[in-house]
């Protein structure tokens, strides 16, 4: 009779097996959250700077009538037109890239609506309260202020 070498418990290889599975996962969360915020800050600055060269505009605007919640739609529609269409253009790639990759993915498909919903709705949310701040900033532009800075 032969010894037997590598007895081990089911759950002490299964384990050993997917370790280098939840690694993989981890780096690809930590990856998906600093993407995420690096489009909150890019998006946020996009607006910001929007507004800082546009002052002139925001405070004429004020200057002949427009309310401060007018400015703050304006400036929250733009940013939102802007992220929306960067979401569209991006599922529209996710969904070809999703193809190739479709082989590391198990438990869902490559074109997963619920994903694809939930991703959308967190990105839209994101760029949402990345324009927010810059809105409320431009709400507070003093007409006469505005002017005297061209």
């Amino acid at each position: 009779m032969r010894p037997i070498y590598g007895v081990a418990p089911l759950e002490e290889q299964l384990g050993t097996y997917l370790t280098q599975r939840r690694f993989q996962t981890s780096l690809l969360i930590g990856f998906s959250i600093m993407a995420l915020l690096m489009a909150a800050i890019g998006i946020y600055g996009l607006i910001r700077y929007s507004i800082a060269t546009r002052t002139q505009e925001i405070g004429l605007r004020m200057a002949i009538g427009a309310r401060a919640i007018d400015i703050f739609r304006m400036i929250i529609g733009e940013g939102l037109t802007l992220s929306l269409t960067g979401l569209g253009l991006g599922l529209v790639g996710a969904w070809w890239l999703g193809r190739a990759g479709s082989s590391l993915l198990f438990g869902v498909t490559a074109t997963d609506p619920l994903t694809f919903m939930t991703v959308s709705l967190v990105l839209t949310a994101v760029a949402l309260a990345a324009c927010y701040v810059p809105a409320r900033h431009a709400m507070k532009v003093e007409p006469i202020v505005a002017l005297r800075q061209g």
